[in-house]
Formats: C-alpha cells, structure tokens, sequence
C-alpha cells in the first residue's frame, strides 16, 4: 500500500522530532489533530510509527515507497522504418494509446493515436510513409527509469498531460546517449496502484 504525500511528511516530522505528540504534528502541519486521524492510524497500523502514551509518537521503520521498475508494463515499440499504416496496425492489436519508436532497441521516438489520426485523415498514403517523419524525437520525449519513484512518473504524467511514459535505461558514450527502452508506465498503472490504496 502506498503512503500519501502527507503521510510521508509526516513521518519525516516524526523521524526529526521524536518522541513527538500528534497535536505537535499538526501543528507543524498547520492542521488539527482530528484531521490527521487516519494518517496516524495508517502509519502505526503499518508499523512507521508507535504511539506511547503520554510520549508521542516515534518513527519505527521506513516508509514504502514504490519504483517504476515494479510497475512498468511491457514494451511496445516498431522499427521506425516501418510505415505509419503498419504502426497503426500495431497500435491496434496492442491496444494502446502511444506507441514507442526504436532503432537497436533504443528510444528515438514517439507517436500517439493523434499523431496518426492526423495523418490518416488526409490525403497521405500511410503505407509509404516511415512513421518516423511524424513521430516526436529525442530530446522531445517525456521518459522516467526504472529507479525513479512512481510519483516522479505520475508528476510527469500529469504535468505534461500524457497518457504515458516510456521506461528507459539511459547510458552514454562518447558524449552520445542512448536510451535503451525497458518498459512503460500508463495512466492505467497509475490507476490500478490507486485501486490498491483505496481498496483496503
């Protein structure tokens, strides 16, 4: 189960502060006692804190935080020789909103269904366009890796208005990076890990 943004403050206060009383806490936090009633409960309930009476609380144990690589998806990628006719047909049967663009398993670009909507609509032939004259290229391409906090990846996701985001190992040589592409992080991920908060 994750911790909210409050709770790990929180838990932080108390790892600063200790032995610290709730009504201290909230104080710090600008809040009431009540208001923080299930944070506390969470957070003893979990073992992050312990509660004695007439002490306060003291900080127990880390709090669990999450990272990408333990809820990235698989990979979904074409060649970016391929044809944008093909992508689509790639995009389909995978059934997903962004598709990745490789060359040597490296991330060169991106396309999501409104990159190609806006072809397909016109006069293009799609079957002979490349899907890398339309996809967006590096540096361009929002990206997290595997060791990144998941709400590194949902800050990113939000901030950028994206339904997803590539999973890469960066790497580099000769002053040239690479991104080796790994996996991806969807908005569905990010739903699914709020299913488990709340479903409890």
């Amino acid at each position: 189960m994750l911790l909210t943004p409050r709770q790990e403050e929180i838990a932080e206060i108390v790892k600063k502060f200790q032995p610290i009383t709730g009504e201290e806490i909230a104080k710090k936090l600008s809040l009431t006692r009540s208001a923080l009633r299930t944070d506390f409960s969470v957070l003893t309930s979990k073992g992050i804190l312990k509660s004695k009476t007439r002490v306060g609380y003291q900080y127990e144990g880390k709090s669990e935080k999450k990272y990408i690589k333990e809820i990235m998806g698989e990979v979904v990628s074409v060649d970016s020789n391929i044809s944008v006719y093909d992508t689509i047909l790639k995009m389909f049967l995978k059934d997903v909103g962004t598709i990745f663009i490789t060359e040597n398993k490296s991330l060169t670009g991106i396309v999501s269904r409104k990159d190609l909507l806006k072809i397909a609509i016109g006069n293009t032939d799609i079957t002979k366009v490349p899907i890398s004259i339309i996809m967006t290229r590096m540096p361009n391409i929002i990206y997290c890796e595997e060791h990144e906090e998941i709400i590194v990846g949902v800050r990113k996701i939000i901030n950028h208005q994206i339904d997803s985001l590539p999973v890469v190992k960066v790497t580099e040589h000769k002053n040239k990076k690479s991104y080796k592409l790994v996996g991806r992080v969807t908005k569905t991920n990010i739903t699914k890990l709020f299913l488990e908060y709340f479903d409890k």
